[in-house]
């Protein structure tokens, strides 16, 4: 297994990205890793990590790409930036089994867009992220920003993907799958809501209907549906209540010494909850519908999510989910043709 990684990529990089791939490579006797970026300081990061280089390829690169930058000219400009490099060796090389990236979110779905390509059949790849609910279980939202203007057939081959996704990866038989949207009824919605609803109760999958944004970690939902733009403020509200509330309940722990004193008894309900709440522990964003395996970590990955995002990489390829997906979608495709022409009245 060979997976490789965009060394200079994210607000911790490098040196939370080595600590990540030293995690790794001490967890998985089996695993090689291919790294971009300046090999001095690659070398000199291992080397303070005390980790052996027998399993490690560093390749060197002279450029970085920054959030700033537009991404279609960082990826058509930067030439030698650890991510473009990275993206190259995953298009090229078929040792490669996948790549992570905790770099900007643009430049690397841009990258993959113009370097690795759709899935036959899929109409546009999306960004996948799992969460936390309430029950101790996750959901998945796809999409979450990659796609910001969507058509109906785009938003049923995420919920194709999304249902298959959870079904092979966390042996869900039967996926619930829900529509993001303001309310619960079925003619709730914008218009692409409007079309998109009638099609998704027609797919061969577990559709429940509509979703209100209020129940997205509720625990009721495995799959939520959505075009980029509505999914990604999703996604960024949700993270965001979960670190205000967590930041909330500790300053107010502080700020009484009976608080202090009751979560001494309290310690372990506290942990769990934050354990719970812990959306990076489930790695990054996997990028359904393209063709190689591509994980998005967060821009602020910290090692124990670059680990989480590489051990996404191994699954996926030791559970040969791209291929069930491709199958997924290529059995569904004529279904898929059919409802959107017959809602185009074609």
């Amino acid at each position: 297994m060979k997976v490789v990684i965009d060394g200079f990529g994210g607000d911790n990089s490098p040196q939370e990205i080595v600590k990540g791939v030293c995690l790794a490579l001490q967890k998985y006797d089996d695993l090689e890793i291919v790294i971009t970026g300046d090999k001095d300081i690659l070398t000199k990061l291992f080397e303070e990590n005390k980790q052996d280089l027998s399993r490690v390829e560093i390749v060197h690169t002279t450029e970085i790409v920054i959030n700033d930058e537009s991404p279609t000219e960082a990826i058509r400009q930067k030439k030698d930036s650890s991510l473009v490099v990275a993206l190259n060796i995953l298009k090229e090389r078929d040792d490669v089994c996948g790549l992570v990236s905790a770099g900007s979110t643009g430049a690397v779905l841009t990258g993959a867009f113009m370097k690795i390509g759709r899935m036959k059949g899929v109409s546009r790849p999306a960004l996948a992220p799992l969460l936390p609910t309430k029950n101790k279980g996750r959901v998945l939202l796809i999409d979450c920003g990659a796609n910001m203007d969507c058509k109906p057939i785009n938003l049923c081959h995420f919920a194709i993907m999304g249902s298959a996704y959870m079904k092979y990866m966390f042996n869900i038989e039967n996926p619930r799958v829900a529509l993001l949207n303001v309310g619960v009824e079925d003619k709730k919605g914008n218009e692409l809501c409007h079309q998109v609803f009638p099609l998704l109760k027609q797919l061969p999958i577990n559709f429940v209907g509509n979703m209100e944004a209020r129940d997205f970690l509720s625990g009721d939902y495995d799959v939520v549906v959505s075009d980029g733009f509505a999914g990604n403020v999703l996604l960024k509200s949700s993270e965001g209540a979960i670190k205000v509330l967590l930041s909330i309940l500790k300053s107010e722990i502080k700020a009484r010494k009976m608080s202090m004193l009751g979560a001494l008894f309290m310690g372990k309900s506290f942990k769990a909850v934050k354990n719970l709440m812990d959306y990076e522990k489930w790695g990054g964003s996997p990028f359904l519908g393209a063709k190689k395996v591509l994980i998005k970590s967060h821009g602020s990955s910290f090692a124990p999510s670059i680990l989480a995002s590489i051990e996404q990489v191994i699954q996926i390829n030791n559970d040969k989910l791209y291929e069930k997906i491709e199958k997924q979608i290529d059995e569904t495709r004529e279904i898929c043709d059919n409802l959107i022409q017959i809602n185009n009245g074609e």
